[in-house]
């Protein structure tokens, strides 16, 4: 009797043990794409310049500029028109312009290119069912960019006269990953925490 309930209580174990997981969250981007928002971002408002006079205080305006990060994408704005000599207020009616902001876009591109055949998918009958056929490359590279451009005009914080425009702010930063026959692969696999130069994408690996 004894072993026999001694092996009911480690079998209640293994059960009660297989029952057991943990649950992990999952946002909206990866690490590696939100790095390469952020390092585009960074890049498009690089020398940032507005046709007034620095010292200028500023109000920015950001009710219309929407994307995604888009408030990394603000707070480098900011920095850059500090950076400027400009002086930023958090307040529209102490300002001398307001500097009214937009994004053209703050996305990410992906492109691939293959030496050989790209994976497919082919209908097979007349109602629509799909064959996936994997891809059958000798080489073949993909680039992930982060994409921003942003623009603005200014106006007259007291009057509302146009003080001039912005011409669009761009900004790429790109990673780049090669593959030969479907097996060895290098390159830059990810964004790096850090990192403003990803460098050269043949000497990664």
């Amino acid at each position: 009797m004894r072993s026999g309930a001694w092996a009911a209580v480690a079998a209640a174990n293994l059960v009660l043990a297989g029952c057991a997981s943990t649950t992990e969250s999952n946002i909206g981007r990866t690490a590696t794409e939100q790095l390469l928002l952020s390092r585009a971002a960074d890049r498009a408002v690089e020398g940032l310049i507005l046709p007034v006079p620095p010292g200028t205080r500023i109000y920015v305006d950001d009710v219309y500029f929407r994307g995604e990060n888009s408030p990394y994408a603000v707070s480098s704005i900011r920095s850059a028109l500090s950076e400027a000599g400009f002086a930023l207020t958090s307040r529209r009616e102490d300002a001398d312009a307001i500097f009214e902001l937009r994004a053209g876009a703050l996305s990410l591109e992906q492109m691939r290119r293959v030496v050989g055949l790209p994976d497919m998918r082919v209908p097979i009958n007349e109602a629509f069912n799909i064959v996936s056929i994997p891809e059958l490359s000798v080489y073949s590279r993909r680039d992930r960019i982060g994409v921003a451009e942003f623009s603005g005009f200014l106006y007259d914080g007291k009057t509302g006269a146009p003080l001039g425009a912005v011409t669009p702010m761009i900004g790429e930063y790109r990673i780049r990953s090669h593959k030969v026959l479907m097996i060895i692969s290098w390159g830059q696999q990810q964004a790096t925490p850090g990192e403003r130069d990803p460098g050269d994408s043949w000497r990664e690996f």
